[in-house]
């Protein structure tokens, strides 16, 4: 039987001890023993992997029903999809939450352990973990109001009877940090009467409550069981809100980051097991769940995604730069994982301290411009505040005065991609980037959504032609990414784990160096304006004092000055 180490028992003590007190934690660290117990065949589990992650790791984000084909499980034909057109050059699919659930496209999940029959079965999530590594969301602030849990809480059912957080109405809870508008607190009848229990993401997605050791033991159970069925990666979901605790902000809290630790001490006992947070917040907030190395292995960079959409817009990458170059390598054994669109937004936290309150302001009626949804957030005055501005990345890259440029969109496209692959990381790459995909008008009204305007879905015959045509939108963008992703897991300085530095240059320009002293350089220019632009080789650091070099994008040798069409990039090494 797979027992706890004296280490890890040491460790986990400690983590108990605080959260729970002295008198609860030998009992919850014995119950913690007997989960290791009944998972014990994961101590066998085989990695072959040197490291964690290398230079051909990519992550691909989607819903299970992003393919759909008639006569198939949406998981299966998701699969059959990626076997025939990604398989190399994606080796991990992030399948968002995939479990029966009410509302939130997954988010409020009505059982854990299961999976939705409407995507398929455990067998074909099995399936598809037969090309690619896999990454689950542990959904663990709050559950569906349809789940059991709930429905015995309201019927006073041990143990979901203490798993939720009632709170008097009439309790100051202005300190508390929101990220919607709706309240906080939502009434329930129960046999013991009306009852308002944490609602911090709305009245269908009820908060847990993680000071009862019950519900952390049953969490701990459930992430087992995901790493059981295949799991490499493990995503705490709006993991900085778990712990409240009344007079405080309840975000960020002690008791949240020693959860984390407590899962990362586990995880450094189960071979190859990667445990990821999602903070949407500004950026040393998000980054604080690195720990000292001692919570999460891997880290989303949100402050990517809005500081280059401004670059892209603005044509100037002065802040990007900026930002990039002051940026802290993450500690030993971690890593931050790139990103510029998701399932959700584009959050707007992420840029404060970044940009001036006027540059926000003219992202956000950018985004209007193309289309775009903004969604809010209370703040602690009452005023609404943009939290997340809601557009497919593709529509994010238009021009709001020349919108119907399809040839110019594409090119600011594949130039911001490209400047997320090549800086220091491992890139996630959400399904409709891929496919160059509009914003889904009809889809927002039919769910009333914002986020729904990014979360369409595809008919595997029509995405197939439209991959196939090399003239389509879809085409013509997913050709060109699947090129750069083919050329960048041939760069051995595109490793993770390999430092990169920023070429202070115009601002015009974004030049990105990723060097170690046993793998060949390779230095990144990218023309982020609307302009042609030229550049002397030689200028580009002492690796091209020759003035020559080799375009990888191109696949042709470059010298002296050369030039930048509007939105180019080039991959240069040293020609020698």
């Amino acid at each position: 039987m797979w027992k706890l180490s004296n280490g890890l028992r040491e460790n986990l003590w400690a983590r108990l001890e605080f959260l729970y007190g002295v008198d609860k934690a030998p009992r919850v660290l014995e119950r913690i023993g007997m989960v290791f117990g009944r998972y014990s065949f994961l101590e066998q589990r085989c990695c072959l992997e040197k490291s964690y992650w290398d230079e051909a790791s990519c992550l691909l984000i989607t819903y299970g029903d992003m393919v759909n084909q008639e006569g198939e499980s949406p998981l299966l034909a998701l699969k059959n999809f990626l076997d025939d057109y990604l398989e190399q050059q994606i080796n991990t699919v992030h399948v968002l939450p995939f479990f029966p659930y009410s509302s939130d496209d997954g988010f409020a999940v009505i059982d854990y352990r299961k999976v939705d029959e409407q995507l398929g079965s455990w067998e074909d999530i099995e399936a598809l973990a037969e090309n690619f590594k896999l990454m689950f969301d542990l959904v663990l602030n709050h559950v569906s109001r349809r789940s059991d849990w709930f429905e015995d809480y309201i019927g006073g059912i041990a143990p979901a009877r203490e798993y939720f957080i009632e709170t008097n109405p009439d309790t100051d809870m202005r300190m508390v940090v929101r990220p919607r508008t709706t309240p906080l607190l939502t009434p329930v009848q129960t046999v013991s009467g009306k009852k308002h229990v944490w609602t911090t993401f709305g009245p269908d997605q009820i908060d847990l409550n993680f000071a009862n050791p019950d519900l952390l033991l049953e969490m701990l159970d459930i992430l087992f069981g995901y790493i059981s069925r295949g799991a490499t990666i493990i995503r705490l979901d709006a993991i900085a809100y778990l712990w409240k605790e009344i007079g405080t902000p309840c975000i960020n809290l002690t008791q949240t980051h020693q959860i984390v630790k407590l899962f990362r001490d586990i995880f450094n006992v189960i071979p190859g097991a990667i445990l990821l947070t999602e903070t949407n917040l500004p950026h040393e907030e998000n980054i604080s769940y690195f720990g000292g190395g001692d919570e999460a292995h891997l880290v989303y960079q949100f402050s990517l995604p809005p500081l280059l959409l401004h670059t892209m817009q603005s044509g100037s990458s002065r802040h990007l730069q900026d930002w990039s170059s002051a940026l802290e390598p993450p500690p030993s054994g971690c890593s931050f994982l790139n990103f510029t669109a998701s399932h959700d937004g584009i959050g707007v936290r992420p840029l404060e301290g970044l940009l001036g309150q006027e540059e926000i302001d003219s992202v956000v009626e950018m985004v209007k411009k193309c289309g775009g949804l903004v969604s809010s957030r209370r703040g602690e005055d009452g005023r609404e505040i943009p939290y997340e501005l809601n557009i497919t990345w593709f529509d994010a890259m238009g021009d709001p005065d020349d919108f119907e440029n399809i040839g110019l969109k594409i090119k600011r496209f594949l130039c911001s991609q490209s400047i997320m692959l090549t800086l220091r990381g491992i890139p996630a790459v959400y399904f409709h980037s891929l496919t160059g995909s509009g914003n889904n008008h009809e889809g927002v009204a039919g769910s009333g959504h914002n986020r729904t305007i990014n979360r369409g879905r595809w008919s595997d015959t029509e995405l197939r032609q439209q991959v196939d045509d090399p003239q389509s939108v879809t085409g013509r963008v997913f050709h060109a990414y699947r090129k750069m992703l083919s050329l960048r897991k041939q760069q051995p300085s595109f490793h993770p784990d390999v430092p990169q530095q920023i070429i202070g240059s115009p601002e015009h320009f974004f030049i990105v160096q990723r060097m170690v002293e046993t793998v060949d350089p390779v230095i990144c220019v990218h023309n982020v304006s609307p302009v042609e632009q030229k550049v002397e080789v030689s200028s580009l650091g002492a690796v091209m004092s020759a003035g020559r070099a080799y375009d990888v994008i191109a696949g042709s040798d470059v010298d002296g000055i050369i030039s930048f069409k509007p939105y180019q990039y080039r991959w240069l090494v040293a020609r020698r």
